[in-house]
């Protein structure tokens, strides 16, 4: 039939490059989750409904990510360490809050990270 037409190399390089952005898109979702959650977590009195928003945004994005391509799971646990990083990074930077504050090991893991239910408690104290 038809197979031996198929332009395999392409179809590999269109493949990789398939995951190449998937794992991109995953790992920009997870940074700014994580820098979010540090903002919500080290200024409480800054708290809105904006960040709260960007928060369930990024968990579906990720969730979404994770759905369609379960191939990404294991790699969420190689990206997140490196993801804690820059996001205390940009958290630094937007808040003026010094990088050296934050912890040195995320104080959430992936699983509260990524947990949908996460503000249950919070909107019982606002």
């Amino acid at each position: 039939g038809k197979f031996n037409q198929i332009d395999i190399p392409n179809l590999v390089e269109q493949i990789e490059s398939m995951g190449r952005s998937e794992k991109r898109e995953l790992k920009n979702c997870l940074i700014v989750l994580l820098m979010n959650l540090l903002k919500w977590e080290y200024q409480p009195e800054k708290r809105s409904q904006s960040w709260r928003s960007t928060i369930a945004e990024q968990r579906i994005c990720i969730e979404g990510l994770l759905e369609d391509s379960p191939s990404l799971q294991p790699l969420i646990l190689e990206l997140f360490d490196n993801c804690y990083e820059k996001a205390c990074q940009k958290a630094a930077d937007e808040t003026g809050i010094k990088l050296n504050f934050f912890p040195k090991e995320s104080p959430f893991s992936i699983e509260e990270a990524l947990k949908l239910s996460c503000f249950d408690e919070v909107k019982a104290e606002q």
